[in-house]
């Protein structure tokens, strides 16, 4: 299966990482520039419309991300192969991932985007799932399931994908991975149980070296706005929350789906992040 490889032509030290995660799985990528926000002057002129999620308008960095994305859509709408894996180069890849990159048979057969990361946040899944390689198995992805890092996709979506982001209106995670924007033309969504690869910065002990740009972007952008996370809400709040809680878990078990934090397996070790979202928030 062909691989593509984001990476700005001036992160020398990203790319070497990448490369080293292809070079260890035995998997060949062909490199995709990213597109350099600061060498597109009218980058900042281009209509943003707010961001579904924080009312914030999209920041230059998510622009250039969907950009980047864009091409390697564009690459492989016009090319000739049926399936093309889409990676950003600050992942870490499964020791395992080379036999399910060898070749696109294992993928099912109404499949248009298969997510290959997990974000370690709850997504929801379908019950059932379709084995194929080396233990990993795939289901039907209903969930909002974020990070753009690591996904393979047929070339009808890729077409799809494209017409659809014509217009700029969200992050590219959200056009891929968020079912309330997914463009009608696009086939069924699955999600690679365990995951084949991770963003580095959520599972990195001690210091992360490759940082999400983009998370520093928002963070930014929130600061200059005098915008801050929302507070805790009052006890009202909570039970609401958690009856709502109750009833989509009830909702899911009727629908035959199920809500789960999507493992990452590495070295044949299930790996999570240090600290999960629940101790981030009560730090």
């Amino acid at each position: 299966m062909k691989c593509l490889v984001i990476n700005l032509d001036r992160s020398s030290d990203r790319l070497a990482h990448v490369a080293a995660q292809f070079d260890r799985i035995g998997v060949p990528f062909e490199l995709v520039a990213a597109v350099e926000g600061m060498s597109l002057p009218d980058l900042a002129s281009m209509a943003r419309p707010a961001n579904h999620a924080s009312k914030l308008r999209m920041t230059e960095g998510e622009i250039a991300c969907l950009l980047s994305h864009r091409e390697c859509w564009s690459r492989i709408a016009a090319g000739d192969d049926a399936y093309v894996a889409v990676f950003e180069d600050d992942v870490l890849v499964s020791g395992n991932a080379g036999a399910l990159l060898a070749d696109a048979s294992w993928i099912p057969a109404d499949a248009g985007i298969i997510k290959l990361e997990t974000f370690f946040h709850k997504t929801t899944v379908a019950r059932r799932r379709l084995a194929v390689r080396r233990g990993f198995s795939a289901s039907r992805l209903h969930g909002v399931h974020l990070g753009s890092a690591g996904y393979i996709v047929s070339k009808r979506a890729a077409g799809a994908l494209l017409e659809a982001t014509e217009v700029i209106s969200r992050p590219v995670d959200h056009v891929l991975f968020n079912p309330r924007f997914k463009p009608p033309s696009v086939e069924a969504i699955y999600q690679l149980r365990p995951a084949l690869c991770a963003q580095e910065h959520f599972i990195a002990q001690g210091m992360i070296r490759f940082p999400s740009l983009l998370v520093q972007d928002r963070e930014e952008q929130l600061e200059l706005r005098g915008i801050h996370r929302k507070p805790k809400g009052s006890s009202g709040d909570r039970i609401r929350r958690e009856f709502r809680r109750i009833w989509q878990q009830l909702a899911d078990l009727c629908r035959l789906r199920r809500s789960l934090i999507v493992p990452f397996e590495q070295y044949r070790t299930r790996v999570r992040p240090p600290h999960t979202q629940r101790e981030k928030n009560a730090l």
